[in-house]
């Protein structure tokens, strides 16, 4: 079992997203961590993470809203509904996020979503 209160620790992650903190995002991974948004390639490394998120964040905002979260040790999983907004665009993603933390963490996220709502289809 961890001695850190993981729950915490991705409420504030997610947080951290809706305020658009990026250096806040990327310093809550580890060294070698995997992101990974289903449909799409995995990202290894926390710099490759950082180069995928500012750019992210520099086209437009993000809210991160969790129905529901469930921690198991240092497994964080958490149904939520990502609202993205990108010039006069706004996407509702429903997301279903995997977190994996060591020593207080991420060193693994895979969200899980419709890659065709995200795009438009």
């Amino acid at each position: 079992m961890s001695e850190h209160d993981n729950g915490a620790i991705i409420t504030a992650f997610c947080d951290a997203w809706t305020r658009g903190d990026a250096d806040a995002i990327v310093a809550a991974f580890t060294d070698d961590a995997v992101y990974h948004n289903i449909p799409m390639q995995a990202i290894a490394g926390r710099e490759q993470i950082d180069g995928f998120i500012r750019p992210f964040l520099a086209t437009g905002s993000i809210t991160f809203d969790t129905l529901r979260q469930v921690v198991d040790g240092d497994i964080v999983m958490n149904e939520r509904v990502d609202t993205v907004v990108q010039g006069d665009r706004t996407i509702e993603l429903p997301v279903m996020g995997v977190f994996e933390l060591r020593d207080g963490k991420i060193s693994a996220w895979r969200d899980y979503f419709d890659l065709q709502t995200f795009i438009g289809g």
